[in-house]
């Protein structure tokens, strides 16, 4: 199983936009020295006190520059808010500049305020997706070619570089509502879930929904299903508790008012809004000594089948810096050798 680190390259209150750089760049480079496959990078927008993570490509193309084999990963690109050339053109070099390191998470965010941000309608959020995404797919793989949608449209165009992978960077698709599976099923590629507003039990109803949509489709195989959970490792479990609990209940609660604010997910938000911490600890996080955080990712596993896993070591990104770190060493060296 391939093991990743996730991370929003946190800015929380009182820290400046440099420092927010330089500790989440050191967390990428400690993750390929202590030996982890995958580094995961969000894309979030007008997150004051939350990320500086706005620009995941070119965040990417500056990790390539410092490692030499930890594969990068984008978890995800919101596709609805970029130009498919430009994207195109920005995937495929920082595909050439990592060597084919890149994987390419896509997705539409289940965040409104993205949106309307950048003066875009969240209602159009699924079609532009799909345009983009075979605008993408047509830019990579073909010479020159035309293309006539509702939103873009193209003549005679070629798009250069083309990706050093081919025919393109392994893509993923992020399904964050039930309805959402089925339909990456059908589209025949990988799935990229998260525990986030999603519960672990959740998941584990909603991902029968993506293999039957993969085999309803006919594609051949198992479909592959990525997963990022919340995990935090201590010496001890009450250390495990107690040292992420203060940023992990910020995350949650903001969550909740971004999504009740957002009007789409007014459930999800009214849920999530009066989980207490124990709940969210059963639910939606993984946190404790390297041995009961094992055996929970093992079951998880067992449960979703998932051949990627992203850990999220910061949940809410007020974590500090060192803590990161002892908690991605203690889970590199005690929790990695035992699930592979």
């Amino acid at each position: 199983m391939e093991i990743g680190l996730f991370t929003e390259f946190q800015c929380p209150p009182g820290m400046d936009e440099a420092r927010a750089f330089d500790e989440s760049l050191a967390q990428m480079t400690a993750a390929e020295d202590l030996g982890f496959d995958a580094v995961w990078l969000a894309e979030l927008h007008f997150q004051k006190d939350r990320s500086v993570l706005s620009s995941p490509l070119v965040v990417a193309a500056a990790i390539a520059a410092r490692t030499r084999r930890v594969k990068i990963g984008i978890a995800v690109q919101v596709l609805p808010l970029s130009h498919p050339l430009r994207l195109a053109e920005d995937v495929a070099t920082v595909d050439h500049l990592s060597k084919g390191r890149l994987d390419f998470g896509v997705g539409r965010s289940g965040l409104p305020g993205h949106y309307q941000g950048f003066n875009v309608s969240y209602s159009q959020s699924r079609e532009r997706f799909q345009e983009t995404l075979e605008i993408l797919i047509k830019a990579w793989t073909q010479d020159r070619f035309t293309y006539e949608g509702k939103y873009f449209q193209f003549r005679d165009v070629c798009v250069m570089p083309k990706p050093y992978q081919k025919p393109y960077p392994p893509l993923r698709v992020a399904a964050t509502t039930q309805e959402t599976y089925p339909m990456v099923g059908r589209m025949g590629l990988p799935i990229f879930i998260a525990v986030r507003t999603t519960s672990m039990s959740d998941l584990k109803r909603f991902i029968v929904g993506y293999h039957e949509g993969w085999r309803q489709a006919g594609h051949p195989g198992r479909g592959e299903v990525a997963l990022i959970v919340p995990v935090y490792v201590a010496d001890t479990d009450r250390r495990a508790r107690e040292e992420p609990e203060a940023s992990t209940m910020h995350f949650f609660r903001s969550v909740a008012e971004a999504l009740a604010k957002g009007g789409t997910q007014r459930e999800d938000a009214a849920r999530l809004g009066r989980m207490s911490y124990d709940e969210i600890l059963g639910e939606l996080a993984i946190y404790g000594t390297p041995e009961s955080v094992t055996e929970r990712l093992l079951e998880l596993r067992e449960a979703l089948g998932h051949t990627t896993l992203s850990v999220w070591m910061n949940v809410g990104g007020r974590i500090p810096h060192e803590r990161v770190l002892g908690s991605m060493r203690r889970f590199a060296e005690r929790v990695i050798p035992r699930l592979a």
